[in-house]
């Protein structure tokens, strides 16, 4: 009986064996045909290694091929992930690497477990190290397994902070973009690649980008490259030609922040008025401040805009306060980041806005625009069939709203006079007796607009503001360039939309009154407006009435547009790619009935003479100005400031060109808390034009010299 208990063991352990070599036969028949592609194919993935090959970024010139921002490479050192999977391995591998690099291994543990690292590419151990260095490595190349010297592109800007609100600047991809640049293709890992964060950076990212190419190679047990098995080169970045006039641009920057700095000296300020107070006696305007007190101007920013009329390229944009776009490369830590650009006041409150750097005043400036905007209500009420070039208003210094019951004007304190700007001659508002629409603008007569803004509110319909749209308030001018603020007109949602948000009281009345149409006559109010919006407006007089779009970028270069000169792109040599056409949002009716009493205003606002003993507002500081400069017709403006304190107003001068054979140019400057247009922003316009016309020399442009990282300011 054991004997046959025993051979039914054995007899159940063949079974078990039979089945057991059956499933292992059946298992390598399977690997071995079935799966043997695929297999294959994942041996062959382990033994080659891809490398993305970086593209070199379209370079940006000025209108003579000057290079304003242009590429650097810069060496990283990286180390392929598998080799340093075991600890003892990357221990081994980061001291090696510590003394050459100068980088700490703690530092280098921080980046491999920071899971914020691209997996699918090398380990970046330290970026922009030196070609010595480099070449030190790659010579010993056998002691660093798995470690590659890899090239890529650094952003530099040769004559910055010229130009920087205009350039823009590189930075990292953010959370909020991710998607959108994976989906075009970008690395978006950490260290992957800068994209363009402002400016034209920003707005011609895709253009300037190019694409990436890839390098795949061989490579043996220690990671080391055998040979190269494919290559598609990437694809440079198109080069991009802008219309800015770097000596231009340098010349306008300088005056601009010249001038702000001249209306800051005492000798500019403005006396605290004895006005009428609420019980009904006289005191001061500032109650913390004595009658007569001398309160100096703040004069902390503006901005200056010159374009061509008839194209809309913008020759020059200035914005003060200004930055270096070099800071955001310059591998500062955050505290030193949080000193040149604060996001927050010194008391932890909001950053006060007059010293905001990074904003371009130009187009991002939220402005009510004083008396310069008459021009568009004048043509407004001409266009309409308000008034005609030969209708008359007798402009005794006041204006008192009729539409508006006398009881109320005096029972509830409603506001119903609006007076003209002061005249010390007579120690009381300026009075110009009669005068039509063309003399109004000559001597900046405010009672004049102020009867036309309540006669639109009179009107049924939005006939003011309907105007006011075609010469593009209210809309974004199209601008190539980001985050341009589109203003703001007067309308009765806005008006609701503002008591809403709490801009405005919640008392107050959510359609718009008598003087919110008379308030938005003169250019105050609801109304703002930004300069390159002015620009536009006044150039739509000069050139026919085209609203044209302004545009930074006038030709698009295929890549690598050869060097010419130092520091200069050979542009006769380039390939051009797209040349970028004038182009103009509408042509609204600009006959000789329309503009004719218009810019006889303005123009006589410049030359003279004044009116009925009044001077013009501009007349004075043009005296000396040369007959054989560039003609020029303008409007003055002064913008009422916050609590109505006169040193808070801010200087607007808007003019162009009424010889456009000798130069077909607009130029707006806004100067806040400046004071009167004729003194702060006026003299920034005429000195424009006599650059313009060449009686101004202008300093040549220098390189820049190293930023240094010390500074205390963006600039």
């Amino acid at each position: 009986m054991p004997a046959d208990k025993r051979a039914a063991r054995l007899g159940i352990l063949a079974l078990v064996a039979t089945l057991l070599f059956g499933a292992m036969g059946t298992r390598l028949w399977f690997l071995q045909t079935v799966q043997a592609d695929s297999l294959q194919q994942t041996v062959d993935a382990r033994k080659t290694k891809t490398v993305r090959l970086v593209p070199e970024r379209g370079r940006i010139f000025d209108a003579d091929g000057r290079i304003l921002a242009d590429n650097q490479p810069v060496l990283t050192v990286a180390i392929d992930w598998d080799v340093i999977r075991k600890s003892t391995d990357r221990a081994e591998l980061f001291s090696r690497l510590s003394g050459w690099l100068q980088v700490p291994v703690a530092e280098m543990e921080d980046r491999y477990d920071s899971d914020l690292y691209s997996r699918y590419k090398p380990l970046p151990l330290a970026e922009d190290v030196p070609e010595n260095i480099a070449v030190a490595i790659r010579e010993r190349i056998e002691d660093f397994p798995g470690v590659s010297i890899e090239t890529g592109w650094k952003r530099v800007y040769p004559y910055a902070p010229l130009a920087s609100h205009v350039l823009g600047y590189m930075g990292a991809i953010t959370a909020e973009d991710e998607a959108r640049y994976k989906q075009l293709g970008y690395d978006t890992s950490l260290g992957g690649e800068d994209v363009g964060r402002a400016g034209l950076e920003l707005s011609y990212e895709e253009i300037l980008h190019g694409r990436w190419g890839e390098a795949v190679y061989e490579v043996d047990a220690s990671n080391r490259i055998v040979r190269e098995i494919r290559r598609t080169e990437p694809v440079n970045g198109m080069d991009i030609q802008l219309s800015i006039d770097l000596d231009l641009q340098q010349y306008t920057e300088r005056l601009l922040q010249t001038q702000l700095r001249r209306m800051r000296d005492p000798i500019f300020c403005q006396r605290n008025p004895e006005v009428d107070q609420p019980n009904g006696t006289r005191g001061p305007l500032d109650k913390s401040r004595p009658v007569g007190a001398c309160v100096p101007y703040k004069a902390p920013a503006g901005s200056t805009v010159i374009m061509n009329y008839q194209t809309g390229q913008v020759m020059a944009m200035a914005s003060y306060p200004t930055f270096d776009n070099r800071w955001f490369s310059a591998g500062v830590d955050s505290a030193k980041f949080e000193e040149i650009f604060p996001t927050t006041g010194t008391d932890g409150e909001r950053l006060d806005p007059d010293v905001q750097p990074l904003a371009n005043r130009a187009f991002q400036g939220q402005y009510n625009l004083g008396s310069t905007f008459k021009v568009f209500t004048a043509y407004a009420a001409l266009a309409t069939g308000r008034i005609s070039p030969s209708t008359t208003y007798n402009d005794q210094g006041t204006y008192q709203l009729v539409s508006i019951p006398n009881d109320r004007c005096v029972n509830e304190g409603v506001r119903c006079v609006f007076r003209n700007s002061f005249c010390a001659v007579l120690n009381g508002p300026c009075r110009y007796g009669t005068i039509n629409v063309m003399q109004a603008l000559a001597v900046s007569s405010d009672a004049f607009f102020y009867k036309l803004g309540e006669d639109f509110y009179l009107t049924p319909g939005t006939q003011l503001q309907d105007e006011l749209h075609q010469f593009g308030f209210g809309a974004d001018t199209g601008i190539d360039l980001p985050f341009e603020f589109d203003g703001r007109v007067r309308t009765n949602e806005l008006k609701r939309q503002l008591i809403d948000s709490g801009a405005l009281d919640e008392d107050e009345v959510d359609t718009l009154q008598p003087g919110d149409l008379v308030q938005l006559a003169i250019g105050q109010g609801l109304l703002a407006a930004t300069p390159m919006q002015v620009a536009v407006g006044y150039s739509a007089f000069a050139n026919g009435g085209f609203v044209v779009v302004p545009q930074i970028v006038q030709r698009i270069y295929e890549p690598e547009t050869p060097d010419g000169a130092p520091g200069y792109a050979d542009l006769t040599q380039g390939v051009v790619s797209q040349e970028i056409a004038p182009r103009s949002n509408r042509q609204i009716p600009m006959t000789p009935e329309l503009r004719d009493p218009i810019q006889d205003g303005i123009r006589r606002n410049i030359t003279g003479p004044g009116y009925n003993e009044r001077s013009t507002t501009a007349m004075e500081l043009f005296a000396d100005y040369p007959r054989d400069a560039i003609q020029v017709a303008g409007k003055t403006g002064t913008a009422q400031g916050q609590r109505s304190y006169p040193w808070n107003d801010s200087s607007v001068f808007a003019a162009y060109s009424v010889q456009p054979e000798l130069g077909p140019y607009t130029v707006v400057s806004y100067l806040e808390k400046s004071g009167f247009g004729s003194r702060a922003a006026a003299p920034v316009v005429k000195c424009s034009f006599l650059a313009l016309s060449q009686k101004i020399a202008l300093d040549p442009v220098a390189v820049a010299e190293p930023l240094d990282t010390s500074m205390s300011v963006p600039a």
